[in-house]
């Protein structure tokens, strides 16, 4: 499967004024007439990275990516804005702003860090996964709509309301005709991580999420990336989505995502 060829295929098409049009693969779950924000969140971290190589020769890596969601997009274009909040040598705080009609959207910050020789104490402390081929074939879109969902080819082992160990890749480009970061890849896809696992069915309660934070011990390689996913809900509404990420080496990361719970009617 090509990753990134796009074969005319993508979720978003750059655009001669700077801003990006999404496709309908970036249709969203909540809303089929709105933005899945997964796709718009790996566009920012491809902003951030392209930012970061026009301006500097040494390159820092992605250590940490939080993303705040301010409020919906529709399936119409949008602009991102990068400043770096924190010059510095070996580190360096990024925000990128995705707006669209000049109201911002997400706001993703993103901390850098100069890399350095630390394999004499490399560890990772978190359960394995089974190998994507081990895990049976899920159809998501029996779940969620959207085009988002309807574009991801998903591994799923549930284990029980609130607890699954999942694959995803997609066969889409992140950004039609340019290269893109492994990090923006995955990051276009981690978003899923919310309704990999619910705790109750999008007919019985909508719990979307306020943010998403990723945190990095390497940076990811291949194709696949995997959910070890706890789904817990507080007594008042709130709720939070943990995340163990994976790739085919092992654990490179945690995702965290805060929700906020609405029973319906």
């Amino acid at each position: 499967m090509a990753a990134e060829d796009g074969g005319g295929q993508a979720y978003f098409l750059p655009m001669d004024d700077g801003r990006f049009m999404p496709t309908p693969h970036a249709g969203g779950a909540w809303n089929v007439a709105e933005q899945h924000v997964a796709p718009a969140i790996g566009l920012l971290v491809h902003a951030v990275e392209a930012d970061h190589a026009a301006r500097r020769a040494d390159r820092l890596q992605v250590a940490r990516l939080s993303c705040d969601i301010w409020g919906t997009m529709p399936i119409e274009p949008v602009g991102i804005d990068v400043a770096v909040l924190r010059p510095g040598r070996t580190i360096e705080l990024v925000e990128a702003r995705i707006s669209h009609g000049g109201r911002p959207a997400i706001v993703l910050r993103a901390w850098l860090a100069q890399a350095y020789d630390s394999g004499g104490m490399a560890a990772v402390n978190f359960p394995s996964l089974p190998p994507p081929q081990a895990v049976p074939a899920c159809d998501l879109s029996l779940l969620w709509p959207g085009g988002f969902i309807a574009s991801v080819e998903v591994r799923r082992e549930g284990q029980w309301p609130g607890r699954a160990r999942c694959w995803a890749r997609s066969p889409l480009a992140l950004l039609e005709g340019r290269q893109v970061s492994a990090a923006a890849r995955f990051m276009g896809l981690a978003d899923i991580a919310n309704g990999l696992a619910p705790l109750a069915s999008p007919q019985e309660a909508a719990f979307p999420n306020l943010d998403l934070t990723a945190h990095f011990l390497r940076s990811p390689v291949g194709e696949w990336i995997g959910f070890d996913t706890s789904v817990s809900a507080g007594p008042t509404g709130i709720g939070l989505t943990h995340s163990i990420l994976h790739d085919e080496g092992g654990a490179f990361g945690t995702l965290c995502q805060s929700l906020t719970i609405r029973p319906k009617d």
